[in-house]
């Protein structure tokens, strides 16, 4: 993440607790959850030329997806108001300007000189501070969504008058070491990142006890005013490596009640073994509170999840494939929910490589066929996670609830280049290079199945220069009449544009790419005599008798 720095600029937000607190009235205005939740809405478009790209070309913008979208879900919209309500309580009880952050200070300077977390020199210094555990499997997206939240937060904002370097957020890793010394170098790491100093070399490498590292990295945050500490992937967080959870929480409750410090930890389902056992006895009252991301479920209370339906549908729209379907089908959105369960780092990933794959195998479109075959071939690192979640058995979903799964961006990889090594003149492209304008490119992809791409060029060149004035919507039945009749649409008249259905013989290999109400379509995609038949019978195709005697009664 990028440090953003500005210089204090001071807004009164309306809540009287926030009120002449600079720490508050610097950061951004205050805004509706709803209305914060849409800016982080990522605005990833693809147009009609991106569609006449090369594949190579085609195959990087498809790999963008998985960093350029994001659609904001209600969890977001929860965790958003979340962070923004700790980020200001936090600041409640270290308001420079009534001397409690002084005071902060004060008594971190003599923790520092005892060595001791437990020390003070004004006992009368409260904690407004909170604390939350955010946990959810790997692929969840648990981080991506802090990060877009954070980043609508400057991270660090600069006060003349106090002389102050506001560190707004900071986030940082539990290492796979997993102890608590390497937290307090990772914090002094990120610090020295945010504001370019050298705290790590002051202060983490030399050979300071456990205590008095704590010390000194709980006196730094308040010297900066830290508005939210965060410490991800803390699952990675050793008992025996930090002492014991007890030290471990002890630590934690001291930032947030004691130093004052907000902080938020998140990790997968192991990391509940950390403060499970604590958190249900006395240290229930050490403030930690939890929320527990979900995969996104396919229904809610019986009904279709709409937030399920809506992603589906946006992530469907972005699709850089010639003979793409424009609408989702609900075969291909129930396959794509059982193969991905509903994880949001598979979900997005399903679909590009299923795109990587159509366009590495020259089909160009997406089929449940296709989606299958790349689960099977693709995905086999996640299938083990994939397979509890579908059991809906918690001891075995906690087994494999933090599966990594680094093979699935290897195979991106592979799939771009492969598709880089495949030549990228086709018919399509060529015609795109000849068909300036989006309209004519849209006309042209409607029609290109169906005709030679020689004359259906020429056609749509002429129907748009012969009539500048009409809509494409009123121009397309005059290219079909052309089409058909061969007036005035090619260079010399005895060309007759024919369909090409009507010359070409499309080999049984090549049946997922026709329409899907096609009988061959319907048996590329089911092999079994019972699925093909029940496709039929949704088609249309086939009369049932029970029907013609329901209506005949």
């Amino acid at each position: 993440m990028t440090t953003s720095r500005i210089t204090a600029i001071y807004r009164d937000t309306g809540v009287e607790a926030y009120k002449a607190n600079p720490l508050i009235e610097a950061l951004p205005p205050l805004l509706d959850a709803y209305d914060a939740t849409l800016d982080l809405k990522a605005t990833l478009k693809f147009e009609a030329s991106d569609l006449a790209q090369s594949r190579v070309i085609r195959a990087h913008n498809i790999c963008r997806i998985q960093d350029d979208f994001f659609q904001p879900l209600s969890s977001h919209m929860a965790l958003n108001e979340r962070v923004s309500i700790m980020i200001r309580g936090g600041y409640v009880g270290r308001n420079p300007q009534n001397g409690m952050l002084q005071r902060h200070l004060q008594n971190g300077y003599e923790r520092v000189q005892r060595g001791e977390l437990s020390a003070f020199r004004y006992d009368d210094v409260g904690s407004t501070a909170q604390s939350l555990l955010l946990i959810g499997c790997s692929g969840c997206g648990k981080t991506t969504s802090l990060k877009r939240i954070l980043s609508a937060y400057p991270q660090v904002i600069y006060h003349p008058e106090m002389n102050l370097e506001q560190v707004v957020y900071l986030k940082i890793d539990c290492s796979h070491n997993g102890s608590l010394k390497e937290i307090c170098l990772n914090f002094f790491r990120a610090l020295d990142r945010a504001l370019g100093e050298n705290y790590e070399k002051r202060y983490g490498l030399k050979k300071h006890g456990i205590e008095t590292m704590l010390a000194l990295m709980a006196q730094i945050a308040n010297a900066h005013a830290l508005g939210l500490l965060v410490i991800d992937e803390i699952q990675h967080l050793s008992r025996s490596k930090s002492g014991g959870s007890q030290e471990m929480l002890n630590f934690f409750v001291t930032m947030v009640n004691t130093i004052g410090v907000p902080v938020m930890l998140i990790g997968t389902p192991k990391a509940r073994d950390i403060f499970e056992a604590d958190l249900r006895s006395a240290r229930r009252g050490a403030g930690f509170g939890a929320i527990y991301w979900e995969p996104m479920p396919q229904y809610v209370k019986g009904a279709p999840n709409n937030e399920w339906i809506g992603f589906t549908n946006n992530l469907w729209k972005l699709q850089l494939l010639q003979k793409r379907d424009l609408l989702l089908s609900d075969d291909i959105r129930a396959l794509w929910f059982d193969l991905s369960q509903g994880v949001m780092d598979i979900v997005v990933k399903l679909f590009i490589l299923a795109q990587l794959r159509a366009l590495a195998i020259g089909k160009e479109r997406i089929t449940t066929g296709l989606l299958q075959q790349v689960y099977d071939d693709d995905l086999i690192p996640v299938h083990p996670m994939l397979d509890a979640l579908r059991s809906g058995i918690p001891e075995r979903i906690a087994r494999y609830s933090d599966l990594m799964v680094p093979e699935m961006d290897k195979r991106l990889i592979q799939l771009q280049q492969k598709i880089s090594s495949i030549s990228q003149e086709t018919p399509a492209t060529l015609a795109m290079k000849e068909l300036p304008t989006e309209d004519e490119q849209r006309i042209y992809m409607m029609l290109q199945e169906d005709y030679d791409s020689t004359l259906l060029v020429k056609t749509i060149r002429n129907a748009f220069s012969q009539h500048p004035q009409l809509t494409r919507q009123q121009l397309l039945p005059i290219i079909l009449e052309w089409l058909m009749t061969s007036v005035g649409e090619v260079d010399t008249p005895s060309e007759i544009a024919k369909p090409k259905k009507q010359t070409s013989i499309i080999k049984s290999k090549d049946w997922d790419t026709l329409q899907t109400d096609s009988l061959r379509y319907m048996y590329s995609q089911n092999s079994a005599p019972t699925a093909i038949y029940n496709e039929m019978v949704k088609a249309g195709y086939i009369l049932k008798l029970s029907d013609i005697l329901q209506k005949a009664g």
